[in-house]
């Protein structure tokens, strides 16, 4: 990577920080508490677009000349519905309840923004299969794992991934949170370089 421009992660995710990381690409971490609503006329792929951009226009103010920030946005769309992060295990077992046994996408949007206004925003989509699950099966899982911070109340790399999905169309890792695939293209183009 050039000593030109460093890096900022701007996510608590610890899935984003370890594909970052596997990547080989130096980053700082900083974060804010940014509201994650969206005008809801919005469709599928554009609200991730928009919610990582929105994160990205947090930061704007606060970056030094040699600082680029990336944020991004995960959300599980089940037909037209988007599924946020649950707010509570009765949330979850919901959503899981839903997702089982159907196909739904994933949507991660990405945004790069660098201290001089340029701006990068993308998104990739992947498709999630799930078999049929028990009752008991989704509320072993939410009990016992947690995923309120997750959309979709899932995470593809927990015992719930294991278990249920059965294919995916497109990154894996778009579901984990990031597209790495599209982020290491991306920061080439902005002149970043692990190798």
């Amino acid at each position: 990577m050039p000593s030109k421009l460093r890096l900022l992660l701007a996510s608590n995710s610890p899935r984003r920080r370890q594909l970052l990381t596997e990547l080989g690409l130096p980053y700082t971490v900083r974060l804010k508490e940014v509201d994650e609503s969206y005008p809801p006329h919005l469709h599928r792929a554009e609200v991730a677009e928009y919610l990582a951009a929105h994160k990205a226009d947090a930061y704007r103010a606060d970056l030094q000349p040699d600082e680029v920030v990336l944020t991004a946005d995960t959300i599980v769309c089940l037909d037209e519905d988007v599924l946020n992060k649950p707010a509570d295990e009765a949330e979850a077992i919901r959503m899981l309840t839903r997702l089982q046994g159907r196909a739904h996408d994933v949507f991660t949007g990405v945004c790069l923004l660098g201290a001089d206004g340029r701006q990068t925003v993308f998104s990739d989509q992947t498709r999630v299969h799930f078999r049929a699950l028990s009752q008991a099966e989704i509320e072993h899982y939410v009990l016992n794992y947690k995923p309120l911070d997750k959309a979709g109340a899932y995470g593809a790399q927990d015992w719930i991934g294991m278990v249920a999905v059965t294919r995916l169309e497109g990154s894996y890792f778009n579901v984990m949170g990031l597209p790495v695939h599209r982020v290491w293209e991306e920061l080439e183009k902005w002149g970043f370089h692990a190798l």
